[in-house]
Formats: C-alpha cells, sequence, structure tokens
C-alpha cells in the first residue's frame, strides 16, 4: 500500500513533505494543511452549519461582528441578501452588502443559509 503525498498547491512540485500537523514544499517553501487544501480542491464554500452556499443566496449572521468605524457592528440575526462568492482574500469567502453598514466581507463560519 503506497502512502503519496499531495503535491504543492503552489508550485505543483512532487517533492512536499510532512512536518508535524503541516506539509512543507521544499523547493518555493510554501507550508499548507492537507485539511486546506481539502476545501480548496471541491472549490465548496460551507456555512457554519454546512450548507453549501452559492452567489445570490441570503443569509444571516449568527454572531455579533464588531465593524471598523460602526459603533453598533452587525447583530447577531442579520439578514443578508445576494451574497456573492470570492477565493483568495484571505479566510473571507462572502463579498456583501448589510444593510446600515455598507459593502464588506465575511468569513462563512459566521454565517447561516437561510
Amino acid at each position: 500500500m503506497e502512502d503519496t503525498l499531495p503535491s504543492c498547491p503552489e508550485c505543483s512540485s512532487e517533492f512536499t513533505y510532512e512536518m508535524g500537523a503541516l506539509m512543507v514544499c521544499p523547493e518555493c517553501a510554501h507550508e499548507w494543511a492537507p485539511a486546506e487544501v481539502a476545501v480548496e480542491e471541491d472549490g465548496v464554500i460551507k456555512d457554519a452549519v454546512g450548507n453549501i452556499l452559492a452567489d445570490g443566496d441570503t443569509v444571516t449572521v449568527i454572531k455579533t461582528l464588531k465593524v471598523k468605524g460602526s459603533p453598533t457592528g452587525i447583530k447577531s440575526g442579520t439578514k443578508v441578501r445576494n451574497i456573492r462568492l470570492v477565493q483568495g482574500i484571505g479566510d473571507h469567502d462572502i463579498d456583501c452588502k448589510v444593510d446600515g453598514i455598507g459593502p464588506m466581507q465575511l468569513k462563512s463560519s459566521v454565517v447561516k443559509k437561510v
């Protein structure tokens, strides 16, 4: 039984190795967790409960969020309509417009599909 390691998601090098809980590429020095790559390979973004999100969905914020420049922030239970899914902006993978706040990016881990 062969145990093959995944190639590097940055440079596609096949010479990767494990270092603790991380995978490491000796060619480009990129480090990643194997679970992160599984999410990226699927291309599926899920909410906090595990529902699959899509562009145009309506979601509800599940916990109160602080927002820079806003005295109140986003309250738990706030509905956000017509979301757009984006990739590669850190861990913020939802682009949306929140009523009373304006355009912003949210993490999928703080929302629930309605």
